[in-house]
């Protein structure tokens, strides 16, 4: 999998370090040879230590460069990055990443086959909700994680039951979303049992309004751990919910900006009330789009997830083991396309936002890693 590059001040100017690991953090990869191109320069080469680690100083500053390694017959190419002023990068490459989602959809039809147990589940603290303008309309998107942290399936005793807020229109479930998701009229219902770990539920509505101001309440049937609500800011818009209690504002890759807050978990039944002020004037013709412009939210949701927030704690090991496994289920298919040559164009986009936001959560898991000594590399930084 291909390694974005991270700034790492705490490194000697002019110094990348890059890190190799086989499908999981932790499981390293010593005494391969890596090898570092900055333009202008001659190629470098060093092999991994026992943690790993290739360390590459003395670089020049402003020059663009890439690593590359082979691992098992599979050629890991970094993505291309800047030799920083002050300080250096640190890489992650990480090889199998194609046979692990193998290995978690195996795991997963096993699972399948053997009885359901009464549990429950929660909204994990991935779930977020993100809400855009086009063409003067308010769009809401949830992008959900359903999950159970027992290690078998479980049955919460009947389906997921979600009604959306009053007056939510064209709704209808987006891709990616687990196939025991289905939507009929204002309603969406989610069929047990549920597998262990994150069930991904994404849906996206229109929220017609005809004034200034328009008020959402949301239930939600089950716990809600880590409330995530991102708004894109419009004029003067204002967002105000007793639910949230810290907010500010960021601006994902595009430029585009969110005024984004977050609040502590809700109980099961618990209500999500948000109130948008200033709204733009707008059509009064309500259009049944919620599909057409789920690429754009999804874009920023997996930025969202994969981001440090300044109102979000990190996120805990085993939250990010629950979606990395997630990610995997939804990769494993997508693999078998690509690798057998019957790969649509927009399965192999969905293929590698999966693989980007892969790549944030191992080097989430990474940090994330506790610190002492751990064995097998764990809490070794890249």
């Amino acid at each position: 999998m291909a390694g974005r590059a991270l700034p790492a001040p705490e490194l000697p100017t002019g110094t990348v370090t890059v890190r190799v690991m086989r499908e999981a953090v932790g499981n390293d990869v010593p005494g391969v040879s890596v090898q570092v191109t900055v333009a202008g320069a001659a190629p470098a080469t060093a092999e991994t230590d026992g943690a790993g680690r290739a360390e590459f100083p003395g670089l020049p500053p402003g020059a663009e460069g890439r690593a590359e390694v082979e691992v098992d017959g599979e050629r890991l190419v970094s993505e291309p990055f800047l030799v920083p002023a002050s300080g250096g990068l640190r890489v992650i490459l990480i090889s199998g990443i194609a046979e692990a989602a193998a290995e978690r959809a195996a795991e997963e039809a096993r699972l399948a086959s053997e009885p359901a147990v009464p549990g429950a589940v929660v909204l994990g603290g991935n779930s977020r909700i993100i809400m855009e303008f086009q063409e003067d309309a308010l769009r809401v998107f949830y992008l959900l994680e359903i999950v159970n942290g027992a290690s078998s399936r479980v049955d919460i005793g009947g389906p997921f039951l979600l009604d959306l807020p009053t007056g939510a229109s064209g709704a209808a479930t987006l891709q990616g979303s687990s196939p025991l998701a289905t939507i009929r009229g204002d309603r969406l219902t989610v069929t047990g049992p549920f597998p262990p770990g994150a069930t991904s539920v994404q849906l996206g509505f229109e929220m017609p309004y005809d004034s200034a101001t328009v008020v959402m309440e949301q239930p939600f049937p089950v716990p809600f751990q880590n409330v995530t609500v991102a708004v894109e800011q419009v004029g003067a818009l204002t967002l105000q919910s007793a639910q949230l209690t810290e907010s500010s504002q960021v601006r994902a890759d595009d430029g585009t900006a969110y005024l984004m807050a977050s609040g502590p978990a809700l109980p099961a039944g618990g209500a999500l009330v948000l109130e948008l002020g200033n709204l733009p004037v707008h059509s009064q013709t309500p259009r049944n789009v919620a599909l057409v412009l789920a690429a754009a939210a999804l874009a920023f949701g997996v930025w969202l997830s994969v981001t440090r927030r300044p109102v979000v704690e990190v996120r805990d090991r085993a939250a990010l083991v629950r979606r990395r496994d997630t990610l995997l289920s939804q990769l494993a298919p997508l693999e078998a396309r690509h690798r057998s040559g019957t790969e649509t164009e927009a399965q192999g986009a969905r293929r590698r936002r999966l693989l980007t936001e892969l790549e944030h959560i191992y080097g989430e898991l990474d940090e994330a890693a506790p610190s002492g000594p751990q064995g097998g590399g764990e809490g070794v930084a890249a």
